[in-house]
């Protein structure tokens, strides 16, 4: 499945994204805004990764997509959603490259999926984290019309340091009662 916004067309990864990937992937400040980007980026694990996305795409454990240039088809990242077992609720994830940095991208791909969870895939939420010191990713989140939800200190080990997590999420109920995602 496609999802097309504005400027972006969000798609399924394919093998041939492997490239873009580890040039993206493996810039050392953007692997260290996320849980799980090793840094370095080796040969082989861009492709590894795409493959792990399709297989647990096809057995509904995860929605992902790239996120890419709808007039060129640049790519410029990553989005996904994971859901919870036993639940209506998802974790949001993505990156984007630091050529694109501060151009709205992110926000552009968080708005479209949080509206595909919660409209499409009938989720009754989308919740996300990102680091304290990454607060640009807070920023993303909350102009996706995500609130706040809470803190958590030395939660999540990144390359030896503790890291603490900001806490973001949306319910169906209300972004549906303040229409600030919006359709895509």
């Amino acid at each position: 499945m496609n999802i097309q916004t504005t400027r972006l067309l969000l798609r399924p990864l394919k093998l041939s994204d492997a490239r873009d990937i580890q040039r993206l992937a493996g810039d050392r400040d953007v692997a260290s805004t996320t849980r799980n980007i090793e840094h370095p980026y080796e040969d082989g694990m861009a492709e590894k990764w795409i493959k792990s996305c399709q297989e647990r795409s096809d057995a509904g454990e995860l929605v992902s997509f790239a996120i890419t240039l709808h007039s060129s088809g640049t790519f410029l990242g990553a989005i996904e959603l994971h859901p919870d077992t036993g639940s209506r609720q998802a974790e949001l994830g993505y990156w984007v490259g630091k050529p694109y940095w501060n151009q709205g991208y992110a926000t552009e791909a968080v708005k479209a999926v949080i509206h595909h969870g919660l409209i499409d895939l009938n989720l009754d939420r989308v919740y996300a984290a990102h680091f304290t010191r990454n607060p640009a990713s807070g920023r993303v989140m909350q102009k996706a019309g995500m609130l706040h939800e809470g803190f958590l200190k030395g939660h999540t080990e990144k390359w030896g340091q503790l890291e603490d997590l900001e806490l973001y999420g949306v319910t169906m109920e209300q972004f549906g009662r303040r229409g600030s995602t919006g359709s895509p």
